[in-house]
């Protein structure tokens, strides 16, 4: 149950394509004009094509999906190319609950310039929820950029990225999406939203390999970033600068096919079943998991105490553990479980919290290949450990 680390198990269609480029391709994608290569690249633009349909982009336009390590690559790519483009703009806005994939180069940008400041917009600490009336109040004739993490990686708080979105849109600001934990699980639609960059990882809701993660940039605000790398595409290797268009104004160096050409199947898994089906699969997960909780003594649960506005990621303390390791440790031990302990990368989501005093909290995450049983499993173990806790004090 640590899905928003890395999902596992991966569909076997992830591994046989992975497993049919290793012993049977080997190519890099634009690299040669034998048929390897050919057919390398050829599976590699389908991911790109795959993706477009799943967000709700334009799949005539698949340049528009750049390839990353992860997301906080894909995060740094629209970060640093937007604010470094130099607009004459150099305000950002983020969140007391968005992860350190943000809030680091935030903190980096504003340290190398002194003209570069941020605003991080506090959250509900009983829910985790942003008020869009405070990124709007945020807004200065400065502000160049908002950054906001759509599903929180600790409490599992669902932001209004619409109704965000839109306030953007009103004042012409770059706006990012960090869709780490949303995107495969949650429906997302770009033809409903303002969203100019959209950053998210194949190995998580995706469920590609590790070593991969996607920046979609939209139509014509490629004008409005600069690369943050340079180097070989394989085209046109005659002039000695990076290429003017996408998606190789983006992307440098040979790609990691074989994970990509995982990903493109993980995609296509969610393609067939739609994404829609497996949030409705999420959302049974996550009523039995609410249910359950609200009922074990000594247990706080940190986020949403309903469906709405939350996904498939769960902090708990247990009275009697003050390490949330020596929790995660018991359940594993115990019971089989895993689980995530610890600040998870969002030092100011768990202050909101209350909880980066105390090591942070431990955390169960959900993905499609969980059963009912699984987690009615998940809260009777920490029924017994919580039960067990409160006997011997």
């Amino acid at each position: 149950m640590d899905n928003a680390a890395t999902s596992f198990p991966k569909p076997p269609e992830v591994v046989q394509a992975m497993q049919h480029y290793a012993l049977h391709l080997g190519a890099s994608p634009g690299r040669g004009a034998y048929a390897e290569a050919r057919e390398s690249a050829t599976l590699m633009q389908n991911c790109r094509v795959r993706l477009c349909r799943l967000i709700g982009a334009d799949a005539q336009q698949p340049q528009q999906v750049i390839f990353t390590l992860n997301t906080t690559d894909s995060l740094n790519l629209a970060i640093r190319g937007t604010v470094m483009a130099r607009t004459g703009r150099r305000h950002l806005i983020t969140s007391d609950l968005d992860h350190n994939s943000v809030l680091r180069p935030f903190n980096a940008l504003c340290a190398s310039d002194p003209r570069i400041t941020q605003t991080r917009v506090p959250c509900d600490p009983r829910n985790g929820l942003v008020d869009p009336d405070d990124i709007r109040q945020a807004i200065t004739p400065e502000t160049c950029l908002i950054a906001i993490v759509h599903g929180s990686n600790v409490s599992g708080t669902l932001q209004p990225i619409a109704q965000i979105g839109q306030i953007a849109k009103e004042h012409d600001i770059a706006y990012c999406v960090d869709a780490a934990q949303s995107l495969g699980h949650v429906p997302i639609d770009l033809a409903q939203l303002h969203v100019d960059l959209l950053a998210a990882p194949g190995h998580k809701g995706l469920l590609g390999p590790l070593g991969t993660g996607v920046l979609y940039i939209r139509p014509g605000f490629e004008q409005r970033m600069i690369p943050v790398r340079e180097g070989g595409t394989g085209s046109v290797s005659e002039r000695d600068v990076q290429p003017d268009f996408l998606p190789d104004r983006f992307e440098a160096g040979s790609h990691n096919a074989i994970g990509l050409i995982g990903l493109s199947e993980g995609i296509n898994w969610l393609l067939q079943r739609s994404v829609k089906e497996v949030w409705r699969h999420e959302c049974e997960l996550m009523r039995i998991m609410l249910a359950g909780l609200r009922d074990i003594e000594g247990l706080t649960l940190f986020g949403p105490r309903t469906v709405e506005h939350r996904c498939g990621v769960f902090s708990v303390r247990i009275e009697g553990y003050d390490a949330p390791l020596d929790l995660s440790n018991a359940l594993e031990q115990q019971f089989g479980l895993l689980t995530r302990s610890g600040i998870h990368c969002a030092p100011h989501a768990h202050r909101t919290l209350g909880t980066l005093a105390h090591s942070g909290t431990t955390r169960f995450s959900f993905g499609p290949f969980l059963t009912h049983d699984d987690v009615r499993y998940a809260v009777e173990s920490l029924a017994h450990i919580a039960a067990a806790a409160h006997a011997s004090v």
